[in-house]
């Protein structure tokens, strides 16, 4: 790690495709900055993304990264986390990816506790395929494939993550500059899963969540006295469905990550000279 890294490092020479004005280019400012403030340099950080209009934040930070399969962007980050702990891992992603087709692996990246980062851009719709109503759509929000809305109630990220034992719980507004980079970087720093719901307006598809609609709606938890220690009161903010609260919602100060539990404390790209031992007779096995 290294304290002479400036955020500006991790841009990468690649020019972002994304829709001007779209939430994702202050999510992603927000998480450069953070990685930067926490000492991380590109050549230790391994970005993760899934598919979406998110999914090539890979491509526009300048560190490791892979962009995977749609909503499997979890289990890759926890693969390059066990393999190599010394990594600063980072998974993004959007609402639909995480929370529809990538929800099974959510729960369980959140109850399994790898030190890792998870930051969702959630702009509550699909943008990437032109506007379908996504897992966090109003129930009356109208698109073309839901004319009279999804008429079903949206999915609450942050009640799944704390119903699966979450030990870092926070939520974001990618235009907040300051709050959403302090945000990231007090999740990269919890030792153990921290995951970011980041509001992050599409201009394009979604007239209703927009800059203007966050900006009067939200509610900072800092400004309320919030502590996130305290785990009824993370609840009773979760669940309060009225808000749009911004802050660590919820952080078990005593969180053990995951690798450290059970020992997956080495690099094992550092594969020692020599197959090991009845190795070739194993291959010989089955090939």
């Amino acid at each position: 790690m290294s304290s002479d890294v400036r955020f500006t490092d991790f841009k990468s020479d690649k020019q972002p495709t994304w829709c001007p004005g779209c939430g994702d280019f202050g999510t992603m400012n927000g998480m450069m900055k953070a990685l930067a403030n926490t000492g991380n340099d590109p050549d230790n950080t391994f970005v993760v993304a899934g598919i979406g209009c998110s999914g090539k934040i890979g491509t526009y930070m300048h560190s490791y990264a892979l962009h995977g399969v749609h909503g499997r962007a979890l289990p890759v980050g926890i693969g390059v986390k066990s393999a190599n702990p010394d990594l600063e891992v980072m998974v993004s992603g959007g609402d639909g990816d995480g929370y529809s087709i990538g929800a099974g692996h959510f729960v369980h990246a959140v109850r399994r506790n790898m030190d890792m980062t998870y930051v969702v851009m959630d702009n509550r719709i699909y943008g990437l395929t032109k506007g379908q109503a996504s897992p966090t759509s109003r129930e009356d929000f109208e698109t073309a494939t839901t004319p009279d809305g999804p008429k079903q109630a949206p999915v609450n990220p942050l009640a799944l993550a704390l119903a699966a034992d979450g030990s870092f719980i926070a939520q974001s507004f990618s235009s907040d500059a300051q709050r959403h980079t302090e945000i990231v970087q007090q999740a990269v720093e919890h030792d153990g899963f921290g995951f970011v719901n980041v509001y992050s307006p599409c201009v394009t598809f979604n007239d209703v969540d927009t800059y203007d609609y966050f900006r009067d709606a939200i509610v900072d938890l800092d400004e309320e006295g919030h502590d996130p220690t305290d785990r009824d009161a993370a609840q009773k903010k979760i669940m309060d469905e009225d808000t749009e609260y911004q802050g660590v919602i919820y952080q078990d100060e005593e969180s053990e990550p995951y690798n450290e539990r059970h020992g997956l404390d080495e690099n094992m790209a550092d594969i020692p000279d020599g197959a090991p031992e009845d190795a070739t007779d194993l291959v010989r096995e089955f090939y």
